[in-house]
């Protein structure tokens, strides 16, 4: 168990916080969560899509689309047919149909937390390539499970960091058939990863976004190897076709035709959704300052470690030089897509998360950057504090309410440290033994803190991570500058909705 706990230690760790809390808070009803629960319910208690029992037992919501006599989801329902069997099996344990809360969370842990601790081990491996160093590697793990949008999603019943496991697994996987220095991988992994592409838009629309530059990088990688292509193309059309079909048979029951989805549908925003192509219309800076640098919802302002792809793209390209072309290719597209669509705000978020199928994409590169500077601990230092800035605001949002208002300005003061101030936090295995506040989440700041600091101080030594805690302090309270406007009235809901 020792030496196990040695070389897993870290991801058991992840997955303590990960379970730890369970922000989940009735008066805000959520409309991104809610219908999907609604439809697993509807699935396995009425052997139905249409959700309007659901509905009416617990309310509509702005992602309800109705649609002939009936109301459905709007949302792809990938997420919802994975956390079926889970729910079906909590049926038959004898879980009560109304109990919405248990329900939440059996969806929340079978569709984000799970897979994303399965990815994190695929990840763990795959980074291998880029940094040798098996502490590099886990920094930039660490830093992605707790300090990007991969901690808020992978708590909430959203499906973009299902969709970002789905398409990012099988470009691994891909990665490791056709390169030759890969784990030489059969037809097996081709036809897994060929499953997961088609899974992507299945659970996440825009997650297919990713999936062309991943094809164009295997056509071109083994273009000299024809038969070998023609067999793994065939492999990999004939498995992504079977969640295609299973998309396309749902729009077709629900909504009248297999090219129409919910958002077609849509009554709340179908001023949003009916323009251009998935909301896409024009190029607007005003979304791309909003979604990459602003101080509500910036996604290098609450994770400024992510600006180490930029440096990091040099040395990713010196080392494979098609692997970082399809990362820039990708995270061109996810910026011009959040640059582009009419909706980018998406309503309330903790970072854009509309593109959090890009950010696995980045991490070779950061990889790269770090395993650069290996023999340079007091760098190594300063580039860490970056990701404790990022593991700071996530896991603590995390902990409070990972829901900022769009309208506040500045949600990490005015949100995050100001509930902490109030002793107000989410519901956690703390409050579940009796044990209230701040003080409920305690063993989780330790879990989270010991972590990241262990990891830190075995990339940069002692005098590192005190580098790092010094620069990660230094940031946070520099971001106390940015303007804050009069989050009051907002602030107030939020107080209220996190001490029901």
């Amino acid at each position: 168990m020792r030496a196990w706990l040695g070389r897993h230690g870290w991801l058991v760790a992840i997955a303590c916080a990960y379970l730890y809390l369970f922000p989940y808070f009735p008066k805000i009803t959520s409309a991104n969560e809610l219908p999907r629960v609604y439809l697993v319910k509807a699935m396995v208690d009425d052997h139905t899509f249409a959700i309007d029992r659901g509905v009416s037992r617990w309310g509509s919501t702005a992602d309800v689309s109705p649609h002939g006599d009936h109301k459905y989801s709007n949302k792809s329902p990938g997420s919802s047919l994975l956390a079926a069997p889970a729910y079906a099996v909590a049926r038959l344990a004898g879980l009560p149909a109304d109990d919405l809360a248990t329900s939440m969370w059996i969806c929340r842990v079978a569709t984000g937390v799970i897979p994303t601790l399965l990815f994190l081990v695929l990840l763990y491996g795959f980074l291998e390539r880029f940094a040798p160093d098996p502490w590099i590697r886990k920094l930039v793990v660490v830093g992605y499970a707790l300090g990007s949008m991969a901690m808020t999603y992978s708590l909430l019943y959203y499906s973009h960091q299902l969709g970002a496991v789905c398409i990012a697994s099988a470009w691994m996987l891909l990665v490791d058939v056709v390169e030759p220095a890969g784990r030489a991988r059969g037809w097996r992994a081709v036809a897994a990863a060929g499953f997961l592409v088609g899974a992507a838009p299945l659970v996440d629309y825009q997650a297919v976004f990713a999936a062309v530059p991943v094809a164009i990088y295997v056509v071109v990688t083994l273009r000299r190897d024809l038969p070998r292509l023609a067999r793994y193309t065939g492999i990999a059309l004939g498995f992504a076709g079977i969640p295609i079909a299973v998309l396309l048979t749902y729009h077709a029951i629900c909504f009248g035709s297999p090219w129409k989805t919910g958002y077609d549908a849509s009554t709340t925003f179908a001023m949003y959704h009916q323009q251009g192509f998935l909301g896409i219309t024009k190029l607007r800076w005003d979304a791309f300052a909003g979604s990459m640098i602003s101080a509500d919802n910036g996604l290098v302002t609450l994770a400024p470690w992510f600006l180490l792809a930029i440096p990091g793209a040099y040395w990713l390209m010196r080392r494979a030089r098609s692997l970082a072309i399809t990362c820039l290719a990708i995270v061109a597209i996810y910026l011009l897509f959040i640059s582009s669509i009419n909706f980018w705000r998406g309503g309330w978020e903790v970072g854009p998360r509309y593109v959090t199928a890009m950010l696995p994409f980045l991490l070779p590169a950061i990889a790269a950057q770090l395993q650069a500077c290996r023999e340079r601990p007091w760098l190594l230092g300063v580039l860490a504090g970056t990701v404790l800035v990022g593991i700071a605001i996530y896991t603590l949002s995390s902990a409070t309410f990972p829901y900022w208002p769009d309208s506040i300005q500045h949600p990490l003061y005015d949100v995050t440290f100001r509930l902490l101030a109030d002793d107000r936090v989410a519901p956690n295995l703390g409050r579940a033994l009796g044990v209230g506040g701040v003080l409920g989440i305690v063993p989780y700041l330790a879990i989270v803190a010991g972590l990241a600091g262990y990891v830190v101080y075995r990339v940069a030594t002692w005098r590192g991570l005190v580098v790092a805690i010094v620069v990660a302090t230094v940031v946070l309270v520099a971001y106390r500058g940015f303007a804050r406007g009069n989050p009051e009235r907002p602030y107030q809901f939020v107080h209220d909705a996190v001490g029901a």
